[in-house]
């Protein structure tokens, strides 16, 4: 999440063909277990590489880093010539494309035998974002999630004891900080060229997105509509400017001068907010799970399911070898190791009991919103339904266009990007009768 991200495309296909064709030679297997990460993670983690070696004498780890702008197309270049990586980081929300393309391992033979690993020693949602139609493909590695950052103390200054719980206790909050802010101010940030704020809110209402098995989209359904116009009143109502990123020129000096008072982001944040707001400024931020649309508080609102997945190439020749490896990036020692090194998240719930996340009052709220989260349509086209599930929220708080009009049209977008999808699917089925 949060980082450049492609779909299944026509492209994608022809390189699927590509790989089927002959002449392209695999290199045999030797020296060294090739692993890819990417951005920061593919830097630091080869600081943990020397232990495992120690662990496993004669295996040697070679780490390739990745920059996440190209690793989309660096995997599938190496998919069509046959020189994958043993073990990579992937999105989790490009799982479903490499499995539709045949090439990633399924690890469920590996877990079966694994006393080291099992799917209860994750977070449900976050692990249900590795399993698909086939088996598990992927054992997450770090997680994120979007949650509410807020200012406590104008809250408090507002009157508001705490952080919403319900959309209604949110919208008097909104209204309540709205009220008290200097001109031209606004009482929360949701730039307008994010998706994943109205497909939260749609998570939270039941909305399924996509119908009929992701052949078309579901935009128009109650449950989305319900959090659509939700989400379009929040900017209707002057609690939220129409500003997309690229508008805010500093979002964390802004936040600070109560430019804005609350934001919906990830775990990125807590770091750049500690790294950008002095020492005697910590104290008046704050993180909060995300509110429920109903009025039962006792489980927060879900978000999104998010972060990497270590996975196998079907390619490997070392499958085993890249499995140690898994299993060693997986233990809680070494999950907290990473933490420290990088910030991210960890995916196994048993790291959440150190102290360094237990007592952190900023992380609190990601323990408890990773348990009340899910996962985007498990199909490869997802991420450019999802660009468009932007644009067209863009078209109706910028362009004039009604809120019905534009999930009309965002259903209409769905439904050609998910052409392709129906004609394959079609076709199997009619082969399997």
């Amino acid at each position: 999440m949060a980082r450049p991200r492609h779909a299944l495309t026509a492209a994608a296909a022809a390189f699927a063909a590509l790989a089927a064709a002959p002449g392209c030679g695999r290199e045999p297997a030797a020296g060294a277990l090739r692993f890819w990460a990417f951005g920061r993670e593919g830097e630091v983690v080869k600081e943990l590489m020397p232990e495992f070696e120690r662990r496993n004498p004669g295996l040697r780890v070679e780490v390739q880093q990745v920059p996440w702008t190209a690793a989309h197309e660096k995997l599938l270049t190496a998919f069509v010539g046959r020189q994958t990586p043993d073990i990579v980081q992937i999105g989790n929300t490009w799982i479903p494309e490499f499995v539709a393309l045949d090439a990633l391992e399924p690890l469920d033979p590996f877990l079966s035998r694994s006393p080291a690993l099992a799917p209860g020693d994750y977070f449900p949602g976050i692990w249900d974002t590795n399993v698909l139609p086939g088996g598990v493909f992927g054992v997450p590695w770090y997680v994120d999630t979007r949650v509410l950052f807020y200012r406590g103390d104008l809250l408090r200054e507002a009157g508001i004891a705490g952080p919403p719980r319900t959309w209604e206790e949110w919208r008097a909050a909104l209204a309540a900080l709205r009220a008290r802010g200097a001109p031209g101010s606004f009482a929360m940030l949701l730039p307008t060229d994010e998706w994943a704020q109205p497909v939260i809110l749609g998570f939270q209402t039941g909305a399924e997105l996509l119908r009929d098995g992701g052949r078309h989209g579901a935009f128009r359904a109650p449950e989305f509509r319900r959090a659509a116009a939700f989400y379009v009143s929040l900017f209707r109502e002057g609690f939220a400017p129409p500003l997309s990123n690229a508008q805010v020129s500093n979002v964390y000096q802004q936040f600070d001068g109560g430019d804005f008072k609350m934001w919906i982001t990830g775990p990125w944040d807590v770091g750049n907010f500690r790294r950008y707001l002095p020492p005697a400024r910590q104290e008046v931020w704050s993180t909060a799970p995300l509110p429920a649309p109903g009025p039962d508080a006792l489980a927060p609102g879900l978000s999104l399911a998010g972060g990497s997945s270590l996975a196998v190439f079907r390619a490997s020749r070392r499958k085993d070898d890249a499995w140690r490896l898994v299993e060693y990036l997986s233990a809680p020692e070494q999950q907290l190791r990473f933490y420290a090194l990088s910030g991210d998240l960890p995916a196994r719930t048993a790291a959440w009991d150190a102290e360094v996340l237990r007592d952190d009052s900023k992380a609190r709220a990601f323990a408890l919103q990773l348990r009340h989260v899910r996962p985007t349509p498990k199909v490869p086209e997802w991420e450019s339904i999802a660009q468009r599930v932007a644009e067209r929220f863009q078209e109706v708080l910028h362009g004039g266009v009604t809120l019905e009009a534009g999930l009309e049209a965002l259903d209409g977008d769905a439904d050609q990007i998910l052409e392709k999808r129906r004609w394959l699917l079609d076709r199997r089925n009619a082969g399997a009768r």
